[in-house]
C-alpha cells in the first residue's frame, strides 16, 4: 500500500555477534632437532671429560698465560704478520696492476711471480731465504751497498721477506679480481673526461673495488697470523718458538702448546671481529640496508621476548 513499508524490506536481526574464539598457536615440535643436540652435548661433554683427565697440568697452563717471554712472543707474532701483510698488499696491488697490463712483458713478469709463489710451500720459501748465504756469501750492490749475507738475512728478514712475497702473491689474485669486477664503463668514462689511465685506476676502480677485496684481504690476514707460526723454521722468536723454548725446559710441552693456541686464538678472533665491521661497512654501496650486527640482533631477540603475549597470538 502507498506510503506504507515495502513488502520486501528484510526483517532486523535481533541477534548478537558472537566474538571469534582466541586462537592459541601451539609449535611444531621437532624432536630431530632435540636428539641431534642432545648428542651433540654428549659428545662435547666426552672430550672435555677425557681433557680433565689426562695427564695435562692445567694449572702451568694458567700460570704461563701471561708470562713475558710469552706476551713478547706473542707480540712479535703480531708484528711480523702485520708487516708482511702490509707489504704483502702494496707488491700484491702492483704484480694485479700488472698482470692486467696491454704491456706483454709485465703481465708475463706478473705472472710468473705468481705461479712459482704459488706454487712452492711457505715453509720451503722460508728455508730458502734462511739458507741463502750457501749460494751467495756477500750480498753485494755495486756503489750502494756490500755486507754479508748472514748478517742481512737474519731470522726477522728471513720470517718478513718469506711470509710478505708469498702473500703478494695471492693478493695480487684478489686485487684483479676486486679491478676486473668494476664495470668497463667506468674506465671508458674516465678517458673521455681525459683521466689517464694511472689516474683512473687510483681514483675511479680501486675505490669501487675495495668492496670486493677487503673480505678476502681480511680473511688473508687472519691465516697469516696462524702461518707465521711457520717462521718457527727460521729461528725467529715468535710465539710458538717462545712457548716452545718454555715447554722444552719445563717439561710442560702439551700445556705450552695450549697456551700458544690459547694467544692465537685470541688474536685471530679479535682481527675477526674487525673483519666484520670492517665488511659492514664497505657494504654500504651495494646494501639497500646493512645486515644487523649481532649486538643487535641480540636486542632484537630480547625485545620481542618481552613483548610477547602471555595468552597466546588473538585472531
Amino acid at each position: 500500500m502507498p506510503g506504507g513499508p515495502s513488502a520486501t524490506a528484510a526483517p532486523v536481526s535481533n541477534a548478537t555477534t558472537v566474538a571469534p574464539e582466541t586462537i592459541r598457536a601451539i609449535p611444531v615440535r621437532h624432536y630431530g632437532r632435540w636428539v641431534s643436540g642432545m648428542v651433540v652435548v654428549g659428545l662435547l661433554a666426552a672430550v672435555v671429560y677425557a681433557f680433565s683427565q689426562g695427564n695435562i697440568q692445567w694449572q702451568a697452563v694458567q700460570d704461563k698465560v701471561f708470562d713475558d717471554t710469552v706476551l713478547a712472543g706473542a707480540g712479535r707474532t703480531l708484528l711480523i704478520s702485520v708487516l708482511a701483510m702490509a707489504l704483502g698488499v702494496v707488491l700484491g696491488v702492483i704484480l694485479a696492476v700488472m698482470r692486467l697490463s696491454k704491456n706483454p712483458v709485465t703481465s708475463w713478469v706478473a705472472w710468473l711471480y705468481i705461479w712459482f709463489f704459488r706454487g712452492t710451500p711457505v715453509y720451503v720459501q722460508l728455508l730458502l731465504w734462511f739458507n741463502l748465504a750457501l749460494i751467495f756469501p756477500v750480498l753485494n750492490i755495486p756503489f750502494i751497498y756490500k755486507d754479508e749475507m748472514t748478517d742481512v738475512m737474519t731470522p726477522f728478514m728471513c720470517a718478513l721477506l718469506g711470509l710478505a712475497l708469498n702473500e703478494a702473491a695471492y693478493m695480487a689474485e684478489i686485487v684483479r679480481a676486486g679491478i676486473q669486477s668494476v664495470d668497463e664503463g667506468q674506465t671508458e668514462a674516465s678517458h673521455a673526461l681525459g683521466m689517464t689511465q694511472a689516474k683512473t685506476m687510483r681514483r675511479v676502480v680501486l675505490p669501487q673495488a675495495l668492496r670486493v677485496i677487503i673480505p678476502p684481504t681480511g680473511n688473508e690476514f687472519i691465516n697469516m697470523l696462524k702461518t707465521s707460526s711457520l717462521v718457527y723454521a727460521v729461528t725467529y722468536n715468535e710465539l710458538l718458538r717462545s712457548t716452545s723454548q718454555i715447554g722444552s725446559t719445563s717439561y710442560a710441552v702439551m700445556e705450552m702448546l695450549f697456551v700458544a693456541s690459547i694467544w692465537y686464538i685470541v688474536m685471530t678472533s679479535v682481527f675477526s671481529v674487525g673483519q666484520y665491521y670492517l665488511e659492514r661497512r664497505y657494504a654500504r654501496g651495494s646494501l639497500r640496508s646493512l645486515p644487523l650486527t649481532p649486538w643487535q640482533r641480540v636486542k632484537v631477540h630480547l625485545a620481542a621476548f618481552s613483548n610477547r603475549p602471555s595468552g597466546g597470538v588473538s585472531a
